[in-house]
């Protein structure tokens, strides 16, 4: 296995790691003594390692050391302004708006690469998954859990929003009205109402959980580079809303693209 070009220093005070093995990477929240919980340099981290990862990677998984996926965020980090010199929430609130939103929009850019189509995304979720932690998990394209999973998205009991990333992937998971519920009541969500709602693809238990994935990932990059690409690239714009006839129109210029390559013998 070999790590991507990323500052080792960033990954550790994110709290991060990185393995790349061929068309695989996996990430790994390495803050077990805390339930992984997140900060504002984890997600600068996960930013710079969507940003350096080669175009030979094709699939990614997002999972966590120990017994949680993420606690969310590092509780140093509410109503500070700031901590090991990154803002807090009333850092960020003291802040004029356009500075304010450009922070923000700093911290989503961590999570937003992992729906880009160039890649398949996989986390791999045990334990607790709260608040960032869920949003997270929702930033990829698919989950596998764990049954002991618990899902929480906890923001606005705290006062807060969820404004990682987590509001549309999880309306397009398990609806609207679902998600208005999760999000405003901060329950929890278990392995099988994940699954049964479509917020997970599937649940095992807890040692089988590599293995699941493992299996998965390989099945997943088991097409050929360029037609997986362009089916997930297909399917990636349908769930944004691609209108039938123009679903119709991209599914034809990818075969042509398909077809084209596969006659000059580029596979």
């Amino acid at each position: 296995m070999t790590t991507a070009a990323v500052d080792p220093g960033l990954l550790e005070r994110g709290g991060v790691a990185l393995d790349v093995d061929g068309p695989r990477a996996t990430i790994w929240l390495s803050r077990p003594e805390a339930l992984n919980a997140q900060t504002p340099a984890t997600w600068e981290a996960l930013r710079t390692i969507g940003e350096a990862l080669s175009d030979e990677v094709r699939a990614v998984v997002v999972r966590g050391e120990g017994r949680a996926f993420s606690a969310g965020l590092d509780r140093r980090f509410f109503w500070a302004r700031e901590v090991d010199g990154m803002p807090g929430i009333a850092g960020i609130a003291e802040l004029p708006d356009g500075d304010a939103d450009a922070v923000i929009a700093g911290f989503q850019a961590g999570f937003s690469w992992l729906r880009h189509p160039a890649r398949v995304t996989v986390a791999a979720v045990q334990g607790h998954a709260i608040g960032a932690g869920f949003q997270l998990a929702l930033a990829c394209d698919l989950r596998v859990v764990a049954d002991d999973v618990q899902f929480c998205m906890a923001e606005a009991t705290l006062g807060i929003v969820p404004d990682l990333g987590g509001t549309h992937p999880l309306v397009h998971a398990v609806g609207y009205a679902r998600a208005v519920e999760i999000c405003l009541t901060g329950r929890r969500v278990g392995a099988e109402e994940a699954v049964a709602c479509g917020l997970a693809l599937r649940a095992v238990p807890v040692a089988e959980l590599d293995a699941e994935v493992d299996a998965l990932v390989s099945a997943l990059l088991a097409p050929p580079p360029g037609a997986g690409a362009e089916t997930h690239a297909l399917l990636a714009r349908v769930a944004d809303g691609l209108d039938p006839a123009a679903a119709l129109a991209a599914e034809r210029a990818a075969q042509l693209r398909r077809l084209r390559s596969l006659a000059a013998g580029e596979g």
